[in-house]
């Protein structure tokens, strides 16, 4: 993705959210449009005349008059959001009250009071990580599908119920309700935990790492820190489990734009302020006696971000860290996580048990996954099971979801030694 679309994706939810605050939350489908005429709008002025200085200055300009436009010609026509009032009734009021909205200060705190508002009592919960991967962070239809490994079809439609049932609200969500703030902080946790997974682990056709997704996951999550009520441990567990794996990108992907295999990563490529943003965020994430999936997941982060080599790393400390992780938040990915580091541990048979342990109906589930089998084999080198080994990279790169994965399996496959007769 260019520069432009990175500025896209990140300037529309912005710009959607201060609009909703604009038009009012059941006017989201003009809020959506109006952006989109921005954006459109830049696309062709900015090819002849080039970059502003100031991009993102430049489009909220440009959403703002619109905004004034519409509100000009629709305030007797359409009803807009309450707390615009008799405020749209007079020239006088109507530009300086648009003005005010469209601050930065404001525009942080919409941005954070629209996640909040896409998590409606009456969605499911994997239809308000939806809207908030869709309206807020600039995911297409294709990119929430593979989020949540749904069709298209499915996903739009979805999307489509779920933005009528958002529409029935008529105002922004008020950040002042603590208990409502704490039943739906945990749904914008998981969304931003979504988005940087779909960028750091890359199931998309196209590429293996999507940076400018990861780094949009930490903006959005930044916000969360700057509001009183959704600094909670959780929210600094979660920004640091990002940002421990954010310093490892620069190693994980080759010069060509291959996957880099853990072990083989250049670490002085690793981004060391990250590093030491992470286990700021970790430490600070102790306060209080909440333990979350993202406090695990971001120690485990640590082990690796501080071990100097490979071999430094704390493979007993990880096995353990996973147990808790498997007993707060099951999943088969993290199963399989944990039989990779028993078999670091422990060695290849220990993790070949542990990968028969795991439930068949979670191994099922498994089955598309290519690191599946790609462990198999794995195990199976180690252990001097050539054919076997080879069999398991084979699943593997039948499975592969993009070219980088492809010629990483098709690497692995071609360094394992010749079979004598």
């Amino acid at each position: 993705m260019d520069g432009l679309e990175h500025l896209f994706r990140r300037e529309s939810g912005r710009l959607v959210a201060a609009l909703v605050r604009v038009f009012g939350i059941h006017n989201l489908p003009l809020a959506e449009d109006v952006a989109q005429d921005a954006l459109c709008s830049a696309l062709e002025v900015w090819k002849f005349r080039g970059w502003p200085e100031n991009p993102s200055a430049w489009l909220i300009a440009a959403a703002k008059r619109r905004a004034i436009d519409v509100l000009r010609r629709e305030r007797t026509a359409k009803t807009f959001a309450p707390e615009m009032g008799r405020l749209l009734e007079s020239e006088w009021t109507l530009v300086p009250s648009v003005e005010e909205l469209f601050k930065y200060s404001a525009l942080e705190d919409d941005g954070l009071r629209m996640m909040f508002s896409c998590c409606h009592p009456r969605l499911t919960e994997e239809a308000r990580v939806g809207l908030i991967l869709n309206i807020l962070c600039g995911f297409g239809i294709d990119e929430v599908a593979a989020a949540f490994l749904s069709s298209r079809a499915s996903v739009e439609k979805r999307l489509q119920r779920a933005k009528r049932v958002l529409a029935t609200s008529r105002r922004l969500f008020d950040l002042a309700d603590a208990d409502e703030v704490s039943l739906r902080l945990p749904t914008v946790q998981r969304a931003l935990y979504l988005l940087f997974n779909e960028g750091y682990h890359g199931a998309g056709a196209e590429s293996v790492v999507r940076a400018e997704l990861c780094q949009e996951a930490i903006r959005l999550t930044s916000l969360l820190l700057r509001h009183p009520r959704t600094s909670v441990p959780g929210s600094f567990a979660l920004l640091a489990m990002m940002c421990l794996h954010a310093a490892r990108l620069p190693g994980r992907v080759d010069g060509a734009g291959g996957l880099t295999p853990w072990f083989e990563q250049d670490r002085s490529l690793w981004d060391a302020a990250l590093v030491e943003e992470g286990e700021r965020l970790l430490d600070r994430s102790a306060q209080g006696d909440e333990l979350t999936q993202f406090h695990l997941e971001a120690a485990l982060a640590s082990v690796h971000a501080r071990a100097r080599t490979p071999a430094d790393t704390d493979w007993t400390r990880m096995v353990r860290l996973y147990d808790r992780l498997l007993e707060l938040h099951p999943s088969p990915v993290v199963a399989l996580n944990r039989a990779i580091a028993v078999a670091q541990a422990e060695g290849p048979e220990a993790g070949l048990r542990a990968i028969e342990a795991i439930s068949e109906e979670d191994r099922q589930r498994l089955a598309r996954y290519p690191f599946f089998p790609a462990a198999l084999g794995e195990f199976e080198s180690r252990r001097g099971q050539l054919a076997s080994a080879r069999a398991h990279f084979q699943s593997a790169l039948e499975l592969a979801r993009n070219p980088s994965e492809r010629r990483h399996f098709e690497q692995r496959i071609n360094a394992l030694p010749e079979m004598k007769n």
